[in-house]
């Protein structure tokens, strides 16, 4: 199994919409994939029609047994999704009760790990899909995943979001004591526009060694494949967004292969 969560401490700039594409088009490699909802509002299941204010079970009972994972329940709380090969672990937005609920509770970093691993052998990937705070939810995230993508909008707000996601990575993996290799992904990045260019210039000038070499261009298709509760990929395999995803898979894979083989 191979763990990526997708993570960023400032919201809209895409980190539902990366979890969807990439696990669709792994999907569509053969791959098993898992996609796990780690958003108290829920759009990672709400993409897949599912509602995170009723649902009745979801990320949140691995959360109800001080700080450890009943065997077996993991499996029993993933859903399936429209796409073949594609499985959601849903939310429900009683997951932004957790910060008050678990003062005190042991162990309750590592429970994603602990229910991940139960997994082991059902899914070959899984992409995490975070709550845009510092919090319970992204610490479980961080300590669980192998690789880090950060989406990153090509706007300059978005870049002072960065700069506080970046702080937050470091002081986390200094707690840990662990390096998680992490890539910042330019996404909305629309070349019509002179403030979406200097940003992304910017990215390029600040972050020469971390950023990737593309960009995720502005593309309607993704709000069109949210709105039919699909994968971008099954709507429209070469729109531009979802070309620009399929060379960010196999940056991944070449990314993941290059630190398996240290």
């Amino acid at each position: 199994m191979r763990i990526w969560a997708v993570a960023n401490q400032k919201g809209g700039v895409g980190k539902t919409t990366s979890v969807v594409t990439l696990g669709g088009l792994l999907a569509e490699q053969g791959k098993r994939v898992l996609v796990v909802d780690l958003d108290p509002h829920g759009s990672l299941t709400s993409w897949f029609g599912y509602d995170p204010d009723t649902i009745a079970h979801s990320v949140f009972d691995l959360f109800q047994h001080q700080g450890k994972v009943p065997e077996g329940l993991p499996a029993q709380l993933i859903t399936d999704t429209s796409c073949p090969g594609l499985s959601l672990l849903p939310a429900s937005t009683a997951l932004a009760t957790l910060e008050r609920r678990m003062v005190g509770v042991e162990g309750m970093g590592l429970i994603v790990s602990r229910a991940l691993a139960q997994l082991w052998d059902d899914f070959d990937y899984v992409l995490l899909d975070n709550t845009p705070s510092l919090g319970v939810l992204m610490v479980n995230a961080l300590a669980a995943a192998q690789h880090l993508i950060i989406p990153v909008q090509t706007e300059f707000l978005a870049i002072k979001g960065l700069e506080r996601m970046l702080h937050t990575l470091e002081m986390v993996m200094r707690s840990q004591k662990n390096r998680l290799p992490y890539l910042i992904v330019p996404t909305m990045f629309d070349r019509r526009t002179q403030a979406s260019v200097k940003s992304l210039n910017l990215l390029r000038k600040t972050y020469p060694d971390q950023l990737w070499r593309f960009a995720v261009p502005v593309d309607t298709k993704f709000r069109d494949a949210s709105q039919a509760g699909v994968t971008p990929s099954s709507l429209d395999r070469e729109t531009h967004g979802v070309r620009a995803y399929r060379h960010l898979v196999d940056e991944m894979l070449a990314q993941t292969e290059t630190v398996e083989a240290r």
